[in-house]
């Protein structure tokens, strides 16, 4: 039952950070933001997985490395984009 109730936060956090990431958002951190809370939804449904099936959780290092290394790289885009356009709204600059 546990589980289930896991389960269920989870796809409530999916959700809700696909919601927030689909949505006409103005200000690129915004988006960045919904990304992360998205990885972190992925990551909360793995530790319940491993957990469940007496897995090493070895996978969770990988996956943690992997969504700092994206954490860092949107991170240098949004400060590149306002150092060069001023701000990080997304109506500033020409997307072609």
């Amino acid at each position: 039952m546990m589980i289930m109730n896991m389960m269920i936060i989870f796809l409530i956090m999916f959700f809700i950070g696909n919601i927030i990431f689909v949505s006409k958002q103005k200000h690129l951190l915004i988006v960045l933001l919904s990304l992360e809370f998205i990885v972190l939804s992925i990551f909360f449904f793995l530790l319940i997985m491993l957990n469940f099936y007496f897995y090493d959780s070895y996978m969770l290092m990988v996956f943690l490395v992997f969504s700092v290394c994206e954490g860092a790289l949107g991170l240098s885009i949004l400060v590149s984009m306002i150092r060069t356009h001023g701000n990080d709204y997304f109506q500033s600059f020409n997307l072609l």
